[in-house]
């Protein structure tokens, strides 16, 4: 009754009190999550659009650096450890993160305490609940259009490496399987960005605000259960894209109810900080020119992203997964042995400043590699660029064959190898199958 009395109030009448646990837990609600979408690194930064292209790649963990003196006290004093942000980790689940989140929420508690004290005036926060709405709407649909493009793509989870093909499956960590179980069919990744860009965009048309929060969940409720399942590091902020997406549906948590049971929704009562037509007519527009202003800026991101580790990245000269079929080492013949530590297995080439060469335990050892065409001359050195490891001049008598001749570990040597077609691999030859009387493959 209270609600249906409420939902007949006019737009300018007084709107109903709430009752003091919801008002305490909204002030909560409110400090905990908008400080976290401002503090923690990420998702303020897809409101800046295009501008983010000319930022420097670490601009976003630099950010969360800003507070560290805080953040490693609190990891000395209350954790007893020392918390440091390693700038050049993808991970968003470091030491420091935590201990940076955990900040956020004990400063959301004191300014719910101060809040509670000082504002004994206010019976309910209508006014200040649209503008929280509005504001993590906005930051959820960024995170949900920055993500979803890199999977409709598909950049985020690429098809699997050459290295890859050639690592034994057991020595894969979890998060590695699920990359490359995705990444192994480009389609389901595009369909998985696809629900998550329309997650983004119904959050900021006008009127589908409701159905992008609920795809929006379902999405992110999903990739919460992957990263804890898989051991991805991005839980803490799934989470909490998780939790903005039930924040904004709060407000409807009735309506779905009644929906669920069968029974008459009603209009929505979610509160809006724009009252006339015209207010919201404006801020329709200023929504849907946001909406394009971060599409544009992901477009442009993920177009560079293509070119540089997509698809369309340059390849080796010599790209290809190549056999050492036969080795000889101060002219003498080496055997390929498995308990020979020295001897190479394989070489893998990729990228034209990489390779990978595999012993025979299988384990694969990253180089630089320096490769001239003219000259027909390969470098290879340590990760660390000084070291050179080898030195060969190479001749291609046929597209499939290889020989490099030259010093390696200061001896003398010749290999020959031969290129393995990558396509005739079982996890290259996916495909549809409507009519299959055996599973293909299954082990």
């Amino acid at each position: 009754m209270a609600a249906a009395a409420e939902l007949d109030q006019p737009e300018d009448a007084p709107a109903p009190p709430w009752k003091p646990l919801p008002r305490i837990g909204f002030r909560f609600a409110c400090a905990y999550l908008t400080l976290f979408c401002v503090i923690y690194p990420q998702p303020i930064f897809a409101l800046l659009g295009i501008v983010q292209i000319w930022l420097p790649d670490s601009m976003v963990m630099r950010y969360a650096q800003l507070p560290h003196p805080i953040v490693e006290w609190v990891g000395r004093t209350v954790f007893g450890t020392d918390v440091r942000l390693h700038l050049d980790s993808g991970s968003g689940d470091q030491a420091y993160l935590w201990v940076l989140t955990f900040c956020v929420l004990m400063l959301a508690v004191v300014v719910t305490a101060v809040w509670t004290l000082l504002d004994r005036r206010h019976t309910e926060y209508r006014t200040v609940a649209s503008w929280f709405l509005l504001f993590i709407r906005i930051i959820l649909a960024g995170q949900m259009l920055g993500y979803g493009c890199a999977k409709f793509i598909p950049l985020q989870m690429p098809v699997p490496a050459l290295s890859t093909l050639v690592t034994p499956y057991g020595d894969l960590s979890h998060m590695s399987v699920l990359w490359n179980q995705v990444g192994t069919s480009p389609v389901y990744e595009s369909l998985l960005g696809l629900a998550e860009i329309m997650g983004g965009v119904l959050l900021l048309l006008p009127r589908t605000q409701l159905a992008g929060a609920l795809l929006s969940l379902v999405s992110m409720a999903q990739v919460w259960i992957l990263n804890m399942t898989f051991d991805v590091p991005v839980k803490l902020l799934s989470f909490h894209l998780m939790l903005l997406s039930l924040a904004l549906l709060a407000p409807d948590a009735r309506r779905l109810t009644a929906v669920l049971l069968g029974r008459a929704a009603g209009p929505s009562t979610a509160p809006t900080p724009f009252r006339t037509p015209r207010a919201r007519r404006i801020s329709d527009i200023a929504l849907v020119a946001l909406l394009l202003w971060m599409v544009a800026a992901i477009l442009v991101e993920n177009w560079d992203g293509w070119h540089k580790y997509g698809p369309g990245r340059p390849q080796s000269e010599l790209y290809g997964v190549w056999n050492v079929t036969e080795l000889t080492r101060d002219e003498q013949p080496v055997p390929p042995l498995l308990t020979d530590e020295t001897r190479w297995r394989r070489i893998v080439f990729d990228n034209p400043q990489f390779a990978e060469y595999q012993r025979m335990d299988d384990s694969l050892t990253p180089v630089l590699t320096e490769l001239d065409t003219g000259t027909h001359h390969l470098t290879l050195r340590a990760s660390d660029g000084a070291t050179e490891l080898a030195a060969f001049t190479y001749e291609r008598p046929a597209s499939d064959r290889l020989i490099l001749t030259g010093e390696l570990d200061g001896h003398p040597v010749t290999l020959t190898l031969t290129l393995v077609d990558t396509d005739r691999m079982p996890v290259r030859q996916g495909g549809l199958h409507l009519v299959q009387d055996e599973p293909d493959g299954v082990k």
